[in-house]
């Protein structure tokens, strides 16, 4: 069984679902064109990926494979039902935003994937940990995107963020150029591509550079010397 350590490694960095599985690219790409969205969705996200979790696991061993998927579904689809409850109580304007991307939460191949592969096969703690981590992977480069597209296409931060905080957080956005005239491909869908693409092409350098690094450091293994004995007859 992988230790905690390498399921955190594993959903932050060697097997993120955004930059490495490329799975959920919908929402990836359809809701990252600012910071707060981007946001929003990932937290609503990795609430389901981590209780959905939990709940596979604790009905792992009372569900025949006949059944098995679609009581995963069923499992998924009630808590994205309570997700957008949430939202619809708490943040209405950012769930009318960020529209029928909550719903479609529910055939979020991350989600299911990760309760096939790994919660039906694990413990509650550790199924529950390992839908945090890969939540949480899922939801940086979310930010990641949006917050690239949303300085590159408004030249601002974190606009219009007492959507998801309340009021208290409508002053927290950063103007970093004045009076912007807007980089319009940053905040259509060509821009998600690009920047997709640029973070995969980054994590694959600092992941190469870091395996050279390892070589270099590793220390060579001296080999034994072998005595070797002749014997010969000389006529």
């Amino acid at each position: 069984m992988a230790s905690y350590r390498e399921i955190a490694a594993n959903g932050l960095w060697k097997n993120n679902p955004g930059l490495v599985q490329l799975l959920g690219l919908c929402p990836l790409l359809g809701t990252s064109n600012s910071t707060v969205n981007a946001l929003g969705l990932g937290l609503a996200t990795a609430l389901v990926l981590a209780c959905s979790n939990a709940a596979v696991s604790l009905i792992r061993n009372a569900v025949t494979p006949a059944v098995r998927l679609p009581a995963f579904v069923m499992i998924i689809a009630a808590l994205t039902t309570c997700i957008e409850l949430l939202m619809q109580a708490f943040t209405y304007e950012l769930y009318q935003i960020l529209g029928i991307f909550i719903p479609l939460i529910t055939t979020n191949c991350i989600i299911l994937g990760r309760a096939e592969a790994f919660a039906a096969k694990n413990n509650v703690a550790r199924a529950s940990f390992d839908g945090v981590m890969m939540g949480i992977g899922f939801g940086l480069v979310l930010v990641a995107i949006g917050a690239v597209r949303e300085l590159f296409g408004t030249g601002a931060l974190f606009a219009n963020m007492h959507l998801l905080f309340g009021p208290q957080a409508a002053d927290w956005q950063i103007t970093f150029i004045q009076d912007y005239k807007g980089f319009l491909l940053a905040i259509l869908p060509p821009g998600a591509f690009i920047v997709l693409g640029l973070l995969i092409a980054l994590k694959n350098r600092i992941d190469h550079a870091m395996a050279e690094r390892a070589k270099v450091e590793e220390p060579e293994t001296p080999t034994p010397s072998r005595r070797v004995r002749v014997t010969g007859v000389i006529e």
